[in-house]
């Protein structure tokens, strides 16, 4: 059985040849690969991303990133695209094919058949005696002189090359289409990352029955409008609808500690001043960032002037935004 310091060993050296090979891929990025950046920018198509084995897997996550950051892409295992799956390619489409080898016989029989299709085809390829480095339009070379694994058998530096190569193709693409943050929330609609880009107060405001009282509420009405809205507050209201201040829970427990005679309270006499706002358009992330800053759980909300609900703490974490 191996000893602590033999695992400790071990993963670092794993760790190590992983990002010697990361580091080797500088060098490689040349015209070759301005090229194929310039091909999928211009091309009229998508981008269809293939491989078999550990590539397969790494192809998968490249199109997850492409599509994400505004690159049309499409995986297709290249085992099934020689049983069917090659209709997914369309006339315009460029083809992305990994391949450590660049010499497996789905590879062989795939990359002939997209040469007669007429498709673009760019290998990104450890091998560039292989065949299919060989038979492509653009080689983009996954340099990996050395897998991780002890053995030098096991898909491990080669599949990491591959996947910083793409992750270079993805930002490139990202960049050269001007895809904004804007753009980025309108693909990920449902993460807390796009959540922060696009929720605003309003879409989280309690603004059906806000809790509220006048200056002349008593305690009763203040702690039933407290308990009304579950959002530990009511806000204190001019005669006009504006804001006068804010009646927290914790303001009424400070009225007991202090021995406030509760049969003469009135809203007025107990209400904090200069409750902070926020408006309905304001991004619902900057609600959390001035809650966090003075050390509250709700915001009052206001159109203007007028009151129109409280956004709570608890309705920010509940949608995951931080």
């Amino acid at each position: 059985m191996e000893t602590s310091k033999q695992i400790i060993s071990l993963a670092v050296s794993v760790i190590l040849t992983e990002a010697e090979t990361i580091k080797n891929l500088a060098p490689e990025i040349n015209h070759h690969f301005v090229d194929a950046i310039e091909s999928v920018f211009h091309s009229k198509g998508r981008l269809i991303v293939t491989g078999i084995g550990k590539s397969a897997i790494i192809a998968q996550k490249i199109v997850a990133t492409l599509n994400s950051t505004g690159t049309p892409a499409v995986f297709m295992h290249a085992a099934d695209a020689i049983h069917g799956d090659l209709g997914i390619v369309l006339e315009d489409d460029i083809v992305l094919c990994l391949s450590k080898s660049g010499n497996t016989p789905e590879i062989k029989v795939l990359v002939p058949i997209l040469r007669k299709r007429g498709n673009k085809l760019i290998a990104m390829v450890s091998n560039q005696e292989s065949y299919l480095a060989k038979n492509a339009d653009i080689v983009l070379f996954a340099r990996a002189e050395q897998e991780a694994c002890p053995n030098n058998l096991a898909p491990t530096s080669s599949t990491t090359a591959q996947l910083v190569l793409g992750d270079a193709l993805a930002v490139c693409l990202l960049k050269l289409r001007g895809f904004s943050p804007d753009d980025f929330a309108k693909v990920h609609p449902g993460g807390a990352l796009g959540k922060k880009l696009y929720m605003r107060v309003s879409d989280l405001v309690h603004a059906s029955s806000p809790p509220k009282v006048n200056l002349d509420s008593n305690l009763k009405d203040i702690i039933l409008a407290i308990s009304s809205g579950r959002l530990g507050a009511a806000v204190v209201v001019n005669a006009d609808g504006t804001v006068a201040g804010i009646i927290t829970d914790g303001d009424l427990r400070r009225m007991l500690e202090k021995g406030f005679p509760t049969d003469s309270v009135t809203a007025e006499k107990i209400m904090s001043l200069h409750p902070k706002t926020i408006q309905p358009d304001d991004m619902a992330i900057n609600a959390f960032v001035v809650m966090e800053k003075n050390k509250i759980t709700q915001l009052v909300v206001t159109d203007g002037e007028q009151y129109t609900g409280i956004v709570h703490l608890h309705d920010i974490l509940r949608e995951g935004i931080v």
